[in-house]
């Protein structure tokens, strides 16, 4: 399903709905993963943020570009723009973290690390349209 945002409050509501949709995900033995894919300034951050606060995160949420990952329990967010494979999300705790059903995790550049990454992930692609769109294709 195709989505145009075209700000940030539309940022926030598509958010809400997709936290709707995600917590009706049940899995018995492992976390619920988004692979967040698009271009530097595509809105893969900022749709984490609006996530965020759709779960009742108040903490200032910041991109983990530089410490790879960060959490927000049950948030995790994940910036894998700097891995060249998944080995180094496992020497970070990844088996452990990708185990707890609780666990909600979001991952940028998920194509950097596809050889750890679940086939039943559920795909976001995000897409810079113009300075104010950006472009949402949910895969089912």
């Amino acid at each position: 399903m195709k989505h145009l945002i075209k700000s940030l409050k539309g940022m926030d509501d598509f958010a809400l709905s997709c936290a709707k949709k995600f917590s009706k995900i049940t899995k018995k033995n492992s976390a619920t993963i988004v692979g967040l894919y698009g271009d530097l300034g595509s809105g893969k951050t900022t749709f984490v943020k609006s996530l965020a606060k759709a779960y009742g995160i108040t903490e200032h949420i910041t991109s983990p570009t530089f410490v790879i990952m960060k959490f927000y329990p049950p948030l995790i967010h994940i910036d894998a723009y700097r891995l060249k494979s998944g080995e180094e999300l496992i020497t970070l705790g990844w088996e452990k973290i990708v185990s707890d059903p609780k666990n909600f995790i979001c991952i940028e550049w998920p194509e950097n690390v596809a050889d750890i990454m679940p086939k039943d992930h559920i795909v976001m692609k995000f897409a810079f349209v113009d300075e104010n769109t950006r472009e949402v294709i949910e895969l089912d």
